[in-house]
């Protein structure tokens, strides 16, 4: 892995989950990690629930829109974290796959979208553990 990993997240539309997590990677981890998003099937618009969700929690995704997912983008990263897209994710040697289970808020309203959201922020916190974790500040 590079001095700068690179995360990329995946699900089918790329307009929720997928956005979501890449939203709380670069949030939480700053520019210690590259981050990219992407769908097998992008939708028009990322959706308004997971807008909503995490203006809540002070992460502004409402400039974001769906990507589709390219074989560069996954060979460009380090680690593919899938989210329900099934085998659409192209596979290469000595990458690190994940697959996260995770309801997937496409139709849902923002009450349903929290609980996803919060367990989405879990998840990259674990992940920034392994691959960025902050190092001590040195005294001088």
């Amino acid at each position: 892995m590079a001095d700068k990993p690179s995360v990329l997240f995946v699900c089918v539309h790329n307009a929720g989950r997928s956005q979501m997590a890449a939203a709380w990677l670069a949030h939480l981890a700053g520019d210690r990690v590259e981050v990219r998003s992407a769908g097998s099937d992008p939708g028009s618009a990322v959706n308004p629930a997971a807008v909503e969700a995490m203006a809540e929690v002070g992460v502004d995704i409402s400039g974001e829109t769906p990507k589709v997912l390219t074989v560069d983008a996954v060979r460009e990263s380090d680690v593919c974290v899938t989210m329900g897209c099934g085998d659409t994710c192209p596979v290469f040697p000595g990458k690190r796959y994940l697959d996260w289970k995770l309801e997937d808020p496409a139709g849902q309203g923002v009450e349903a979208v929290r609980p996803i959201r919060d367990e989405i922020r879990t998840l990259v916190e674990g992940l920034i553990a392994e691959i960025a974790p902050a190092k001590p500040e040195s005294r001088g």
